[in-house]
């Protein structure tokens, strides 16, 4: 009969308590043995998640969850946590359709005391938690787990400034494992490289604490003394720490899988009842040779095989690809041209920019806003910047698109890559509300591309003429050899890729070609003929010839993956009733709704927005007798 792990033992945090050292080893290699499993089978953060297990096991020892209250900043750490958390039995499920988040999940458990994905939130979280927690004269802690990476994001550094003013006893625990995604950059790396320098000194002091506090007699008064005297050499040979500057007692770094010295410390920590950062250090990837090796690669991940490594991706490339070649072809043939990038160098397709023309390449650090406002910069002198982020990160530098480069005309373009639906992470990472933030911004050109050819078109088009431009594409294959795709770029219209004068009109952005193509060729199969019009251009527009367009047509469907309050859809409705067309318009976009996980077909099915939905909605609305002029789309 086999014996019971002691994973499965661990039923809430409190389990962990009556556990040994050694058992306590074990446990942390059933934990990341369990992570490997399943993440191999299901994708998801792996590096981060392993760095974390000792630390995680040493948190819950020492807090009483969800007495105490824990922030695990962005989230992609936050695997243990649930282990340890009584759901051990659906981890399984992780990142699937209706199962576990790979986020922090109020919802989802009772010891998740904060909804996380985006990066450097956790310090004001927990502050107004603590805050709250005072107000209600409870006696909860609060703990923020920030890797190092995180602190690159200006957030942090405001919730650390007010967290040093308010005096609250917050916990701040700095994950420091020289990493975000890819390796940190910036003087705050250096920074904590310095800190680091001084273990040796951390070292001594805690084995000098322990010696004395064992003194029979004498022990609390020579130990009262030392903390005084330590003090004071701190200030002679020790003076520049940041966070001391702020109000916080600081302590470390020590080493982050060192579960006794952990558990000391955050004790420690936990009885100052003031400020605190804990600084650990710890290596990502922890306990799985391949992700330790390889921790950027190990980071995100799709299924693979747990023996041989990720697994190589066959199939067609991917937008993300197409327009890291598009980059450096660009670069090529323009010294002017630079990239910038907000610690997602791989996952923007910019890898090999860096590598062709490192002193035109610039990594920011998690920091979004920073980034706009840094390209806009570059474009002030000259440059011709091309800003790569990921759509649900473009939110957070909306003021800066807004206020730094569309109100000066900058010519700073900004590729928002994972546009629309994003598989398996969830509410926090989906790009469905892009087109909604910057379609009313004056001066800002929005475009969508609907293959590889026109992305490279659409990039030297923005390039070329001047001005904020945005590209928006999904996480998704990228179509190549279509004829009409490579039509030059007209300003404000799109391009047909079939016309035959139906009498309907499938108009769509551009990620969603391969679904209104296929919708096309169901609709024809139920004697419905459907043209299919790619917008290109979603601002401005080309009223006139847009005007000409839709009046050729008894209905005319609006497809667009993004939401559909104040989306494209609705301009189109508003534009047709204020021309008077004597059409029909149906606009199909994502639910007013912050979707869950699930792939990105399982969400365009959710909202009619894949073929046969398509198809589906547009029979529907093609054979409803009667004249109508706007049909609003239900989902």
């Amino acid at each position: 009969m086999a014996k019971e792990s002691i994973l499965s033992r661990i039923r809430e945090p409190s389990d962990l308590r009556c556990l040994s050292w050694r058992e306590l080893a074990q446990l942390s290699a059933e934990i990341r043995a369990r992570i490997v499993s399943t993440v191999s089978r299901n994708g998801g953060h792996l590096a981060s998640n392993l760095g974390v297990v000792e630390l995680t096991v040493a948190i819950h020892r020492v807090f009483d969850s969800p007495s105490d209250m824990i922030v695990w900043d962005v989230g992609h750490q936050c695997y243990a946590h649930k282990l340890l958390t009584g759901r051990g039995a659906s981890f399984d499920g992780l990142r699937r359709s209706g199962g576990l988040s790979g986020f922090p999940k109020r919802a989802e458990s009772p010891h998740d005391h904060f909804d996380t994905g985006h990066s450097s939130t956790s310090i004001s979280a927990a502050l107004g938690l603590l805050a709250g927690e005072k107000l209600l004269e409870g006696k909860g802690r609060a703990v923020a787990v920030i890797g190092d990476g995180a602190l690159t994001g200006g957030l942090a550094y405001e919730g650390l400034s007010h967290a040093g003013q308010l005096g609250l006893p917050l916990v701040v625990v700095l994950n420091d494992n020289k990493m975000s995604i890819g390796p940190n950059v910036g003087a705050l790396s250096k920074y904590l490289s310095r800190l680091t320098m001084k273990a040796r000194y951390q070292t001594f002091r805690r084995r000098v604490d322990s010696i004395v506090r064992k003194i029979p007699w004498a022990g609390p008064f020579l130990y009262d003394l030392i903390v005084r005297m330590k003090k004071m050499a701190k200030v002679l040979f020790f003076p520049e720490n940041f966070f001391v500057d702020l109000g916080f007692e600081y302590v470390g770094p020590i080493d982050g899988h060192q579960l006794s010295v952990l558990e000391q410390v955050l004790r420690d920590a936990r009885a100052l009842g003031k400020p605190v950062v804990v600084h650990v250090t710890t290596r990502k990837g922890k306990g799985y040779e391949l992700a330790e090796d390889d921790p950027s690669s190990f980071h995100g991940v799709t299924p693979f095989s747990v023996t041989e490594g990720v697994m190589e991706r066959t199939g067609p490339a991917t937008f993300t690809e197409a327009f890291g070649k598009a980059m450096v072809a660009l670069a090529a043939q323009d010294e002017r041209v630079v990239a910038v990038t907000a610690a997602m160098e791989k996952g923007t397709g910019l890898a090999a920019f860096r590598a062709a023309y490192p002193a035109r390449f610039f990594d920011v650090g998690i920091a979004e806003q920073h980034a706009a406002t840094f390209a806009a910069g570059l474009a002030a002198r000259g440059m011709k910047p091309v800003a790569a982020i990921y759509s649900t990160f473009s939110q957070r530098a909306v003021d800066q698109i807004i206020h730094d480069v569309a109100i000066q005309n900058l010519p700073v373009i900004f590729a928002l890559d994972r546009s629309g639906f994003v598989s398996d992470d969830g509410e926090t990472h989906q790009g469905l509300f892009d087109i909604s933030l910057f379609r009313p911004i004056p001066n800002l050109t929005l475009l969508s591309p609907a293959g590889s050819a026109e992305l490279e078109l659409m990039l030297r088009w923005a390039s070329s003429r001047g001005g904020p431009c945005i590209l928006r594409y999904p996480k998704a294959s990228c179509p190549h050899a279509i004829a009409a795709l490579s039509a030059p770029i007209v300003q404000g219209r799109g391009v047909f890729v079939r016309d035959a004068g139906a009498p309907v009109l499938l108009a769509f952005t551009g990620g969603l070609y391969p679904q209104a193509a296929e919708a096309a060729d169901l609709l024809a199969g139920e004697g419905i003929a459907a043209d299919l019009y790619n917008l290109r251009f979603l601002k401005p527009l080309d009223e006139d010839y847009l005007l000409k367009v839709i009046s050729s047509y008894r209905l005319v469907v609006v497809v667009e993956e993004g939401i559909g309050a104040g989306g494209f859809g609705e301009y189109v409705e508003a534009f047709a009733a204020r021309k008077e067309i004597d059409a029909r318009i149906l606009a199909l976009g994502a639910a007013d709704a912050f979707p869950s996980q699930a792939t990105r077909d399982e969400l365009l099915e959710a909202v009619s927005l894949d073929a046969r939905g398509i198809a589906a909605r547009t029979a529907d609305a093609y054979r409803t007798s009667g004249r109508i002029t706007l049909l609003r789309s239900a989902l």
